[in-house]
């Protein structure tokens, strides 16, 4: 099934389920109000919202509504935890290729990982929001899970039972911040800003065969200001499936229903995919040129990221945002 967030006027919003062609939707108050609530109790409610998804998609359901991707927030508009790993290992050595450094041996078997910012997403049409330009604005295209409860000291196959929910991300990044945090210590803290979900999350069976293995097998396609500069397939080049990232969160603690555990930027050993992040590019143009050359987002700047199944048809619905100044109140 497919759910999302519609926006209300509340911090959680209310919560909507989505026929299977993005084209309709019906308010779920009569199961749930929120998200959050109906992954409290997954087997109590998911059966509920499954015969309102299914009488949606049969004509059955009463009053619907035309559904529209601007109207919604990020399928949990806030979340008791956003964990991002780095399963595409490549784009972790590229980077560090470029700035001459040695790749850890370890980062091929155990998975990177940092904690951000959960208490305010941004809707899949929201502005990203930056103050300056001079913080080096990027896109980040990833896929993500939402959990149920996964117990602390999981493996990885039992872990990866707790996958309830998938939606796509734009994880961005302040790369001209980063440098700095990093030199600390602590790692990601303002580099980071508000993350943006796909306006739908949708269970795994929504994709079929192309979810399997913990990964998603299919292409996310990026365009940056309308020209398409990426098309990498997310269950290529993969090293970390979901439940082995998962299972590093549960390591020394629980995992609990409502926490969002990110891929990282979707990367593919074979260049001609192309990119799902401007420092990616920016890398391959150092290791060549010995600099980059593409300069990171501006002001009016827009990125538009999707996925679509084996008929062409959007799975998520996609997240398109333009970058805006802060405005003063």
């Amino acid at each position: 099934m497919k759910l999302a967030t519609l926006k209300d006027g509340s911090r959680d919003g209310q919560l909507i389920v989505v026929s299977r062609d993005l084209r309709t939707a019906v308010i779920a108050d009569g199961v749930a109000p929120t998200l959050q609530k109906v992954l409290d109790d997954w087997a109590f409610y998911a059966p509920q919202l499954e015969s309102l998804y299914d009488a949606l998609n049969q004509g059955r359901a009463r009053y619907p509504f035309n559904f529209a991707p601007g109207d919604c927030m990020a399928p949990l508009p806030r979340a008791f935890q956003w964990a991002d790993g780095s399963a595409y290992v490549n784009h972790v050595e590229l980077v560090r290729r470029a700035r001459g450094a040695e790749m850890p041996p370890e980062f091929w078997t155990d998975p990177l990982m940092y904690q951000g910012g959960s208490d305010d997403f941004a809707g899949a049409h929201d502005d990203i929001v930056c103050p300056s330009e001079a913080f080096g604005i990027d896109f980040e295209a990833e896929v993500a899970v939402i959990t149920t409860d996964v117990p602390l000291g999981a493996r990885a196959a039992d872990a990866l039972h707790g996958v309830r929910l998938l939606m796509l991300v734009n994880d961005v990044s302040l790369r001209n911040l980063i440098p700095a945090e990093l030199a600390k210590g602590f790692g990601f803290f303002q580099s980071k800003p508000a993350t943006a979900f796909s306006p739908v999350a949708v269970t795994p069976d929504e994709l079929g065969a192309d979810w399997h293995d913990g990964r998603v097998h299919r292409p996310m396609t990026v365009h940056w200001n309308g020209k398409k500069v990426g098309q990498p397939d997310c269950g290529t080049d993969m090293v970390f499936h979901f439940g082995q990232l998962i299972a590093h969160i549960a390591r020394t603690r629980n995992v609990r229903a409502g926490s969002i555990v990110g891929s990282g930027t979707i990367s593919n050993v074979d260049r001609s995919r192309g990119y799902c992040c401007i420092a990616e590019k920016r890398m391959l143009e150092t290791i060549e040129h010995g600099a980059p050359q593409t300069e990171f987002m501006r002001y009016g700047d827009r990125v538009r990221i999707e996925m679509f199944d084996g008929a062409g048809k959007s799975i998520f619905g996609a997240i398109e945002q333009a970058v805006s100044p802060t405005t003063d109140e």
